[in-house]
């Protein structure tokens, strides 16, 4: 996997890099060096300052990691809607995590980081919408944190002390009430402020 760090402080890129080199990731470049002929990067990291459409019409296959920075998260949904993101991290995420997400999205999925989930859903920042969907119940809360941070069924069994049919049956129930086809269109429909809560 090439990643490309295009972070602008460049102690937190240089720590990041030396992160991942020492975790035996060979193809790490941090932009502003020059880049070897012909390295095209999987994963890009940016952050808040540093994304602009410029850089996917340089890499369009790349995948895009955001890494939040303490952003208010009004910003981050705008930015999701406004740049094909694959995924938003925080800085406090340790490195089994952050791992495992740099996988998750080099793969084509989604990642996201588990604060972020839980600011948009247990802090008002989705609006319910009666009329489109219903509310979500707690146990539904915890299995689409689990779903937007990349986890299994069997992973969201073991994590929530449920069966993998128990954890089928809630994501069908969830996918009927939120009208998604995937675990793709749940995370999207949970970024774009579609997914209405329970008090």
């Amino acid at each position: 996997m090439n990643i490309l760090i295009h972070l602008s402080n460049y102690l937190v890129s240089e720590g990041i890099n030396h992160l991942l080199v020492n975790n035996n990731y060979k193809d790490v470049m941090v932009s502003g060096k020059s880049l070897p002929n012909g390295f095209v990067p999987d994963v890009i990291l940016v952050d808040i300052t540093t994304i602009n459409q410029g850089l996917f019409t340089r890499y369009p296959s790349a995948k895009v990691l955001l890494i939040d920075t303490g952003i208010e998260k009004e910003r981050i949904i705008t930015t999701l809607l406004s740049y094909k993101i694959h995924g938003v991290l925080s800085t406090n995420t340790e490195f089994s995590l952050f791992e495992k997400a740099l996988n998750v999205v080099n793969e084509g999925q989604i990642w996201i980081d588990n604060n972020t989930v839980k600011a948009f859903l247990h802090h008002g920042t989705l609006s319910p919408d009666t009329s489109k969907i219903g509310g979500v119940t707690d146990r539904e809360k915890e299995i689409i944190e689990c779903v937007c941070q990349g986890y299994t069924n069997k992973e969201i069994a073991d994590r929530l002390c449920l069966s993998e049919h128990t954890v089928k049956a809630h994501l069908n129930r969830i996918f009927r009430k939120f009208n998604a086809t995937s675990r793709s269109r749940l995370i999207t429909l949970v970024m774009n402020n579609q997914v209405g809560t329970k008090d």
